[in-house]
C-alpha cells in the first residue's frame, strides 16, 4: 500500500485586502453619531449662551439629557444584541439623529431641547456600538491599526462640524450652526448607509458563555471597566466644557478654533495608539493616555494664554479616542460577554455623572470644573493599575 503525498500547490499564496471601504464607511458612521451628533452641541453652546440666553446650568442639563440617552441606547444593546448589530437599527438611528439636530433651531423650549438631546444620545450610542461590533468581527485578521483610523472619523466629524460652527458664527446664528450640523451629518450617514455588521448567525457562533471566564479576567475586566467609567465622567466634562472655559479667558473665536484642533488631533491618534501595540502593551498605553489627557485637561485652567489652549486641545484630541479603542479591544481580548455594550454603558454612565457632578462648580466659571475633570481622569489611570500584566 503506497502512501499517497500531498499535493504541492504551484498558485501564490492568497494575500487578503485590506477592506479600506469598510474603514471609511466606518469612519464616516462614527464621524457622524459622535463626531457631530453628540460634540457639535460643544462649539455651539457658547453661541447658545450668548444668543438664545441659555444658562451655563441649563447648558449643563442638556448635556446631561444626552447623556442619558447614550447610556439608553448602550444598555438596549446589551438587552437586544440583535439591535447592536443590525443594519436596519443602524439607519433608524441615522435618521432620529439627523432629524433631532434640525429640530433644535425650531425651539427656544430647554425642555424640548433636553428631549432632542435626548433622541440624539440613544442614536449615538446604537451607531457608536454598531459600529465597533461591525469594525471588531469584520477587521479580525487585519492590522489593528485599521480600525485606529475607523475611529478617527469621530475627530474628523470633530472637525468638520467644529469648522462649520467657526464659519457660521461669522454670519449668522446659532439656529444655522444646529442646520449646518444636520445637514452634514446626514451627508456622512449617507457615506455609511451601507455599512453591513455580521448576520445574527455569526454573533450567536462567536458569543462566549459567560461561565468560560475566569476568575482573573473577571478581576481585569472589572478594573477596566472602573476605569473607563472614571474616564467618562472627566472627559466629557472636558469635551463640553473646554471651548466655552477657553471663550471664558480668550474671546474671539478661539474657543471654536481650539476644538477644531481636538477633532485634527484626534483623526490620526487612534490609529497611532494601536499602532504602538506593537511596542508596548495596552494596559502601558492605557495608563500613558489617560495621564497625558488629565494634563491637558488640566492647562487652560491653570493658564489663559493661547498656548495652553491649543496644547490643552491637541493632548485631549490626541488622547480620548484612542483611550476609547485602547478599551475596548482590552475588553474584547478579555472575552467578556457584549463587552463593547458593557463598557460602553459604563462609559455613558460617567458622562451623565459629569455634568451633575460639575454643575455646582460652574457658578464660578469653567476652570474648577476642568480641575475636576483632570483630577477624576488622572484617578481612571490609577484604577487601570491591576491592567498591568495583561
Amino acid at each position: 500500500m503506497t502512501q499517497q503525498l500531498p499535493a504541492v500547490s504551484t498558485s501564490r499564496p492568497v494575500v487578503r485586502k485590506a477592506p479600506w471601504g469598510l474603514v471609511i464607511q466606518a469612519a464616516a458612521a462614527l464621524a457622524a453619531g459622535m463626531g457631530v451628533g453628540r460634540f457639535v452641541y460643544s462649539p455651539i453652546l457658547p453661541l447658545m449662551h450668548a444668543r438664545a440666553g441659555l444658562s451655563a446650568v441649563d447648558g449643563a442639563h442638556l448635556a446631561t439629557a444626552n447623556y442619558i440617552g447614550y447610556l439608553a441606547g448602550a444598555l438596549l444593546g446589551i438587552a437586544a444584541p440583535r439591535w447592536g448589530r443590525s443594519p436596519v437599527a443602524l439607519r433608524i438611528a441615522f435618521l432620529a439623529l439627523i432629524a433631532s439636530l434640525a429640530a433644535m433651531p425650531c425651539t427656544e423650549s430647554t425642555p424640548i431641547w433636553m428631549t432632542l438631546r435626548l433622541i440624539a444620545g440613544v442614536a449615538s450610542a446604537l451607531i457608536f456600538v454598531i459600529t465597533v461590533n461591525c469594525l471588531h468581527s469584520r477587521l479580525d485578521g487585519h492590522s489593528g491599526h485599521m480600525a485606529g483610523w475607523a475611529f478617527g472619523g469621530i475627530g474628523a466629524g470633530i472637525a468638520l462640524s467644529g469648522a462649520l460652527v467657526l464659519a457660521l458664527r461669522l454670519i449668522a446664528d446659532w439656529r444655522a450652526a444646529w442646520f449646518g450640523a444636520a445637514v452634514l451629518a446626514a451627508i456622512l450617514a449617507a457615506a455609511a448607509w451601507r455599512l453591513h455588521p455580521d448576520s445574527a448567525a455569526a454573533v450567536e457562533s462567536n458569543k462566549v458563555a459567560p461561565q468560560s471566564l475566569t476568575a482573573p479576567s473577571r478581576r481585569l475586566f472589572a478594573a477596566l471597566f472602573t476605569s473607563y467609567t472614571l474616564e467618562g465622567v472627566g472627559y466629557i466634562i472636558a469635551g463640553t466644557f473646554l471651548v466655552a472655559a477657553i471663550e471664558q479667558s480668550s474671546p474671539g473665536g478661539l474657543g471654536s478654533s481650539a476644538w477644531v484642533l481636538v477633532g485634527i488631533a484626534a483623526v490620526p491618534s487612534a490609529a497611532l495608539w494601536t499602532w504602538l501595540v506593537r511596542r508596548y502593551s495596552r494596559s502601558v498605553l492605557l495608563r500613558a493616555a489617560l495621564l497625558l489627557q488629565s494634563l491637558g485637561i488640566a492647562l487652560p485652567a491653570l493658564s489663559g494664554s493661547p498656548a495652553a489652549a491649543l496644547a490643552a486641545a491637541a493632548l485631549f484630541g490626541g488622547t480620548f479616542a484612542g483611550i476609547s479603542v485602547l478599551a475596548l479591544a482590552a475588553g474584547a481580548t478579555l472575552r467578556m460577554p457584549h463587552a463593547v455594550a458593557v463598557l460602553t454603558s459604563g462609559y455613558s454612565a460617567g458622562q451623565i455623572a459629569g455634568p451633575l457632578l460639575s454643575a455646582p462648580l460652574l457658578h464660578n466659571g469653567y476652570r474648577p470644573a476642568l480641575l475636576l475633570a483632570s483630577a477624576i481622569v488622572l484617578t481612571a489611570a490609577f484604577a487601570a493599575l491591576p491592567l498591568r500584566k495583561s
